[in-house]
């Protein structure tokens, strides 16, 4: 039986009217979840053994319909809301998905989902796809390609994980969880929801515009910096660029997060200046490591074991080895293979390289095949200067290229149409103060922002560096012509 479904039914009988869910005010208790679970679940019996795609924002119904899905052995697939329409209708091909539950009207039958919301069941015509054994839910990553790739997960991999997130972090932080991320991302799913109901306490779940999400993956921040203020959050889950945002906003006059006590970021690679300013607005921020394959998280910082400039220890259950490049391989227990293609070894390649010090903290210093080689054969990863820019307030957004080129160069989103060229060359300045001569930056160019809408930018919020290369190719080459 599944360890979260186990929970939820021990924190139903042993305290029963203590919250587990909120959503639009409205607050389900641990007696009320398992019920409605158990409800949700019988109405989906029918569909045992199939699978099917979650197109749902977050909130109560999408919490109880992953739950009953568990329970009544139906595959899923979350959808999440900043997937194209070609990308969304090829995760649902290729995993073979004989269903799709929606708000949308014009399916054939619908099913209550808690709160007053009904859940609409779309009949699919895919053909069957065979899934390796055991598979129980299949994240879609958008990487850095244009066609997402499917990645087959076990349920007891995936709660291997949040159980063993609470074992380091501790059941305190898990009293109250904001849910910031989508729950069609992995890591709000495992790190943010199943952790927080393994641990008893209550995920607090608005809708994404209700909390400052009203276009893509950049929010209103002024709105959710409200909303983690009067939700109480003792945690939440963040990408770097929406700390980046919240710092801004205290640091511009709003209150702190008084009641936070971890949060963690991750997604991409977090500056240790962004973290010491954090640090400074007391913000309790915590850098962690992961990736789809090992079922969300690797590795975390916490309030006992906490380095800056690294992601942290591993998991007590995460076990991997370094390769003579530095690259990391895991061993996978809850990675099943990818769809359509069966796992050969237990053990995967993350294409990050990295190197654990003698205390056990894991540092990453990026991606293998990002890796530039600059004019003087100097290896450089582009995630190292970029994420030096990310921590000056003038810079939203900065990709960073320079391959067999004798200096880097980066392409500059402005973080306000206020900053000008003079403080863009200052902010540039600052970041290559600390940076070495042969990794800081001498060209620049401002650039229209990298959204999920033009393809410049994942779901995650990485940058898609072929996209972007092949969008502003002659712009760059222009940089070293006139040098």
């Amino acid at each position: 039986m599944s360890e979260v479904l186990r929970a939820i039914a021990a924190h139903a009988r042993e305290q029963g009217d203590a919250p587990a869910l909120i959503s639009d005010a409205t607050t389900l208790s641990y007696r009320g979840l398992c019920r409605q679970v158990d409800a949700l679940a019988s109405d989906l019996t029918a569909y045992q053994g199939q699978c099917a795609g979650i197109e749902l924002d977050n909130g109560f119904a999408w919490v109880l319909l992953d739950l009953a899905c568990i329970k009544a052995g139906i595959v899923t697939v979350p959808l999440p809301a900043f997937f194209t329409t070609a990308q969304r209708q090829h995760a649902l091909r290729s995993a073979g998905a004989s269903l799709l539950f929606s708000h949308k009207p014009g399916g054939p039958t619908s099913v209550p989902a808690g709160n007053g919301h009904v859940i609409t069941i779309h009949i699919l015509d895919n053909p069957d796809v065979e899934l390796p054994v055991a598979t129980s839910k299949i994240t879609y990553t958008s990487g850095t390609t244009g066609e997402p790739k499917g990645v087959c997960l076990s349920q007891a991999g995936m709660e291997q994980v949040a159980a063993s997130l609470m074992s380091v972090i501790g059941p305190q932080a898990a009293e109250k969880t904001a849910a910031v991320l989508p729950l069609a991302v992995l890591l709000e799913n495992i790190a943010g929801c199943y952790a927080t109901l393994l641990a008893g306490g209550c995920y607090d779940v608005q809708p994404q515009t209700k909390i400052g999400f009203n276009q893509g993956m950049i929010p209103n921040f002024v709105q959710l910096h409200h909303y983690l203020r009067e939700s109480a959050a003792r945690s939440c889950i963040l990408v770097p660029e929406l700390l980046r945002g919240l710092i801004q906003v205290i640091a511009q006059g709003g209150q702190g997060l008084a009641e936070m006590r971890f949060i963690a970021v991750g997604g991409s690679r977090v500056s240790a200046s962004l973290l010491q300013q954090a640090e400074q607005l007391g913000l309790p921020v915590y850098q962690g490591y992961g990736l789809s394959e090992a079922a969300s998280v690797m590795s975390v910082n916490t309030p006992t074991a906490n380095r800056c400039g690294t992601v942290g220890k591993l998991l007590p259950h995460v076990d991997i080895h370094l390769a003579g490049d530095g690259e990391i391989w895991v061993r996978t227990p809850g990675f099943l293979g990818y769809v359509g293609e069966s796992l050969t070894d237990d053990v995967y390649p993350t294409g990050d390289i990295g190197a654990l010090d003698a205390q056990g903290f894991l540092h990453i210093t990026g991606r293998k095949k990002n890796i530039i080689i600059n004019a003087m054969g100097r290896n450089i990863a582009p995630e190292w200067p970029e994420s030096e820019l990310l921590a000056q307030p003038q810079i939203a957004q900065a990709v960073v290229f320079g391959d067999a080129e004798a200096g880097l160069s980066a392409l500059l989103v402005p973080s306000a149409p206020t900053v000008d060229a003079v403080q863009l060359n200052e902010a540039i300045a600052r970041a290559n103060q600390a940076l070495p001569e042969y990794a800081q930056v001498r060209y620049w160019q401002i650039s229209p922002p990298f959204t999920v809408a033009n393809k410049q930018l994942t779901g995650t919020g990485r940058p898609r560096r072929a996209a972007i290369l092949e969008a502003y190719q002659t712009p760059l080459n222009n940089m070293y012509s006139v040098a």
